[in-house]
């Protein structure tokens, strides 16, 4: 009996002795909880309860130079999600059916996101306000406010469709910029996301009655481009035509820079796309093939087009480098008198190392030559002399004078540098090729930016894109700095090298650049595309006024395989000339050479938008201008087509003759 009690007690002791224990512990974990995880815990409960539905914000606004043309805009649509938690079960089946009809959705899909056990779910994103406007008329005739969102979203919507679209470049569904300035200033322009938050339970109903916080987003910032709107124009029509007359079958680009200040007036790539269907095939042979092409075909097309050849491609300039070798040897000395007779002899060709190397002419060779002759005649003995007097180090010297042997820093993404030989490993054949630009590559952006620091006076200026950032809260204007890297040639020198151009254009290679009234300076180059591949680049870079200029225009096309040939001479500087003819009147450049003025009659462009194709038709013919509509097909009704845009924009001044580029509705 006594045994029995103080096996009792015993028993009660470790009960108690082990319920200490148990409570000690319960105390010291609730401890360590309540010091140590409390606030991790807490955040975890707050994101647990509060459902958060993300406000996007309006990306910046993108315009031209002149701060009025927009290239492109956020426009409002809508977002729709539900809380399945907070549709009854009766209303589920109604509501899938109805979202199903308003928004062209699989009503099985629908019906399974409604019925999920979820706090929130997407059901269609960046839709029109009269898509949503519908779900809101009958979710009030049938008494539905809860369970269903609609929210304010935004779409990137680019005004032109193809112009400057490998500039430009687009977003992704998630309005993020994928190429061009929108991938390059993304941190600029994407803006900070706002939200709407609500406290639920675990399957999305309320909590309390606190309802709804609403943090609002912040808009993105705007950018100001240096391209303009007709420059640009102007830019993608005459490459256009050149590319399909001259049957170019890789394309073209054009790049139009004011050597004054570095500002890409215009950038233009052939093939291009519409900014607004990026992922859609883009031209007719690709629209009758796409449905048979392999996803990876597809991508590889999409890729190409997207590609801004002028900054991501290099290739072999030919004879416009011939501009930087007599930069450098009239700088070093070694030419005084640019009109010399005789200084230099062309019989045909020119022995380096053993090695006999051709001049363009060989079978009827220049004979006596002046270096201006020399260049007039794109003779390539000359210069293979002139880059052996200069000798390999101080002629690489001068490729990094004129920043060629580096990239230019430009602000669009995908910018390719130069290749040359190393200075060490570069011999004399090496350094004759490159004198007269060949077996070596940069890309147009390089030259035409050398090229304009021979334009300008001798300084080296750094191309630019985007001028200025605009605050979308407070509208503060910050202005992008033009980058100056200090003096590459003498004022001299450039007078010297701009009066040799000028020849080159009114008498020389360069004389299908010619442009009455006009003072124009220029150079043509035609070159191989890679090693025996029997294609051709050829090329056209002019200046002008040549006596202050305020354009340095680059022409160069992919192996043109028309009737034309591929001489640079031929096929580009025609299409030069045709772009200054339009441009140095819209820059009110006042004409110098006042024998050759021909009397062209001045018009203003009339205001087209809102007008049918029709009405437009007659009021141009009546205008004295030629009309030009995008995507014409021969079933179009014109009476009943309303024009959306116009290129040129109205109340420019523009000669007689000249087209005016329409897309519609």
């Amino acid at each position: 009996m006594i045994a029995t009690k103080l096996s009792t007690k015993k028993k009660m002791k470790h009960t108690l002795f082990i319920s200490f224990l148990v409570i000690l512990c319960l105390v010291a974990r609730l401890g360590y909880i309540q010091i140590f995880q409390g606030k991790e815990l807490s955040n975890l409960a707050y994101e647990q309860q509060t459902l958060d539905r993300s406000i996007n914000p309006k990306r910046g606004t993108i315009y031209d130079s002149s701060g009025k043309n927009i290239l492109a805009i956020s426009s409002t649509v809508e977002t729709v999600t539900v809380n399945p938690g907070n549709i009854t079960q009766e209303n589920k089946e109604k509501v899938a059916k109805k979202m199903s009809e308003i928004f062209g959705l699989d009503y099985d899909t629908v019906l399974k996101k409604v019925s999920k056990k979820s706090s929130i779910e997407t059901i269609v994103k960046k839709v029109d306000k009269e898509k949503t406007d519908q779900l809101r008329v009958w979710m009030q005739e049938n008494n539905i406010s809860e369970g269903i969102n609609i929210d304010e979203d935004t779409k990137r919507y680019y005004p032109y469709n193809t112009l400057a679209s490998q500039i430009i470049g687009f977003c992704g569904s998630d309005n993020q910029g994928l190429d061009g300035i929108e991938a390059k200033y993304e941190d600029e322009l994407k803006g900070t996301k706002g939200a709407i938050q609500r406290h639920t339970d675990a399957k999305g109903g309320e909590i309390g009655e606190e309802g709804e916080n609403y943090v609002p987003a912040v808009d993105g910032n705007d950018l100001v481009l240096t391209i303009d709107l007709t420059i640009q124009s102007i830019a993608e029509k005459y490459l256009e035509e050149a590319c399909i007359d001259n049957e170019c079958t890789d394309g073209g680009n054009i790049v139009i820079m004011n050597p004054q200040n570095g500002d890409i007036l215009a950038m233009a790539t052939y093939p291009s796309y519409n900014l607004n269907q990026p992922y859609e095939p883009y031209t007719d042979e690709l629209k009758e093939t796409w449905e048979t092409l392999s996803q990876e075909e597809r991508t590889k097309n999409l890729q190409a087009v997207w590609r801004n050849k002028a900054i991501a491609d290099t290739y072999e300039p030919g004879s416009v480098f011939k501009l930087i070798t007599a930069s450098a040897a009239i700088e070093e000395g070694i030419v005084t008198d640019i009109d010399k007779e005789g200084q230099f002899s062309c019989n045909g060709g020119i022995e380096v190392a053993g090695v006999r190397i051709k001049c363009w002419r060989y079978y009827r060779p220049h004979g006596q030559e002046s270096l201006r002759q020399g260049l007039m005649n794109s003779c390539n003995p000359v210069f293979i002399g002139l880059g052996q007097q200069l000798g390999v180090t101080k002629y690489y010297e001068y490729l990094e004078k004129f920043k060629l042997l580096e990239k230019t820093g430009i602000d669009l993404p995908g910018e390719a540098g130069s290749i040359f030989l190393a200075k060490e490993k570069a011999g004399p054949v090496e350094l004759a090729t490159i004198s007269f630009g060949q077996r070596f590559e940069i890309t147009p952006i390089q030259l035409v930016t050398a090229v304009s620091s021979i334009a300008n006076g001798g300084t080296s200026i750094s191309p630019r894109i985007v001028k200025q950032i605009i605050n979308s809260q407070i509208k503060e204007i910050t202005d992008i700095p033009v980058k100056t890297n200090g003096t590459v040639i003498s004022k001299e020198t450039s007078e010297k090298v701009l009066s040799m151009m000028e020849s080159v254009v009114s008498e020389g290679t360069g004389k299908n650049a010619k442009v009455a009234g006009y003072r124009i300076g220029g150079k043509t180059g035609t070159s191989e595309d890679g090693v025996n591949t029997n294609k051709y680049v050829t090329s056209f870079c002019g200046v002008a006024p040549i006596d202050n200029p305020q354009a340095v225009v680059l022409v160069t096309l992919y192996n043109p395989t028309g009737e034309g040939g591929h001489q640079g001479g031929g096929v580009a500087a025609p299409v030069g000339g045709q772009i200054f003819s339009e441009i140095l009147p819209y820059l009110e450049v006042s004409q110098g050479n006042q024998d050759e003025i021909e009397v062209v009659e001045e018009v203003e462009t009339p205001d087209l938008i809102g007008k049918s194709i029709s009405q437009a038709e007659k009021i141009v013919k009546e205008s004295g201008l030629e009309l030009v509509i995008q995507n014409e097909t021969e079933e179009m009704d014109k009476e009943n087509i309303t024009i959306k845009t116009q290129i040129p924009q109205a109340g420019i001044t523009i000669n007689k003759g000249n087209k005016v580029y329409i897309e519609y509705e």
